[in-house]
């Protein structure tokens, strides 16, 4: 559970809020946070992952640093966030990935990268390495179908029954049952938000960052990310139709769906990632958990390098260099396979639950 000391100054800091109300217009939060006159630990945990961080609260609180309260939503919310990341890993072994978790994804990542290129290069001669392969099933001439499919196929199960067995025990330590879950109507509101990034507009000028000025850039960039992030997805499973139902192997040409979905989330996530890296650089840090930071590096900079080596392979593909890219770019999505339920991603599932719980707590109110 949460430490004791984070729990107190976060209802600490919930008390202080509700009493002033001051920012009741700029996010879902403290509408919710007004529907309360105590804070539990599990509404403190439901508050802490529906803050979008938009920053508006610290930057017009007229309790924040340097007032004796030092009222500081964002950071607190964020310290948080983080110990809720750390009990809800499953299974319970991979927690301590979320300590120092930039380290953890760098070196993960570099480990799946080596793995991979060194067994591409036992399995296959140099001279077929570093040929140029073109037409149908000219990735499989370097690294076997079997050895391509299998491997990601098992890591991709695995990796949804640790997001279905974390989501669930979120959902159960912020109160929830299983009936309210499973209605529809919940979830049509939170995709909607979600859809939209409706709360990185803060109160409606967008996001104070990298600092107090306003700006929709972050939530743009978060856009990019997210869109991105869905058409590689997407693509991804129309190439698995092709490959099964069609019976038509990669690569396919330049005006397919798999192509143009993949190499359009491709640019997205290299300017998302790219630009959010950016302004993290220039971020003021007073409102941000300090161990926040190599987490979301981290992980922004694994999808750069999914989207960057998936663009290269794909301009690249009918050229000596195609052999080498393949590999680079398996062992990048291997390394972000693992280590998505482990870091950054997690907050997407666990903000999403809160919008889930959001809207029907506004549907009912609560005393």
């Amino acid at each position: 559970m949460p430490s004791p000391e984070i729990l107190k100054e976060t209802e600490w800091t919930m008390t202080v809020c509700n009493a002033c109300r001051y920012c009741e217009g700029f996010c879902a939060v403290f509408p919710a946070m007004e529907l309360r006159r105590i804070f539990s630990e599990p509404d403190l945990i439901y508050l802490a992952n529906l803050c979008h961080n938009c920053r508006g609260c610290y930057y017009a609180c007229q309790y924040a640093p340097p007032h004796e309260f030092a009222v500081n939503v964002p950071k607190t919310f964020g310290r948080l966030r983080l110990e809720i990341y750390r009990e809800l890993a499953w299974p319970r072994f991979m927690a301590g990935l979320f300590r120092r978790n930039g380290l953890a994804v760098a070196l993960i990542t570099l480990v799946s990268v080596a793995a991979v290129l060194l067994l591409t290069l036992a399995g296959r001669e140099p001279a077929v390495v570093f040929a140029v392969h073109s037409g149908r099933d000219a990735f499989y001439r370097v690294i076997p179908y079997w050895l391509m499919v299998l491997p990601l196929s098992a890591l991709g199960l695995g990796v949804l029954a640790a997001l279905i067995q974390s989501g669930l025990a979120y959902w159960r330590k912020t109160g929830g049952d299983l009936p309210e879950l499973l209605k529809l109507w919940p979830h049509l509101k939170a995709v909607g938000d979600v859809l939209r990034l409706r709360y990185l507009a803060g109160g409606g000028h967008g996001c104070n960052y990298p600092d107090e000025a306003f700006s929709m850039l972050r939530r743009w960039l978060h856009h990019l990310v997210f869109y991105g992030f869905l058409l590689c997805f997407t693509s991804t499973a129309i190439a698995f139709l092709y490959e099964h139902w069609l019976d038509l192997s990669a690569p396919y040409p330049l005006w397919s769906w798999p192509v143009a979905l993949g190499a359009s989330g491709g640019v997205g996530l290299l300017i998302g990632t790219g630009g959010l890296l950016y302004l993290k650089s220039r971020m003021d840090r007073t409102p941000a958990a300090p161990l926040a930071l190599g987490m979301d590096v981290g992980f922004l900079a694994s999808l750069f390098l999914t989207g960057l080596t998936g663009l290269l392979l794909l301009i690249l593909r009918e050229t000596p260099a195609m052999g080498v890219l393949l590999a680079l770019h398996i062992g990048v999505v291997v390394g972000l396979f693992i280590t998505i339920p482990y870091g950054k991603f997690v907050h997407g599932l666990y903000r999403y639950a809160a919008l889930v719980r959001n809207a029907i707590e506004q549907s009912r109110g609560k005393i």
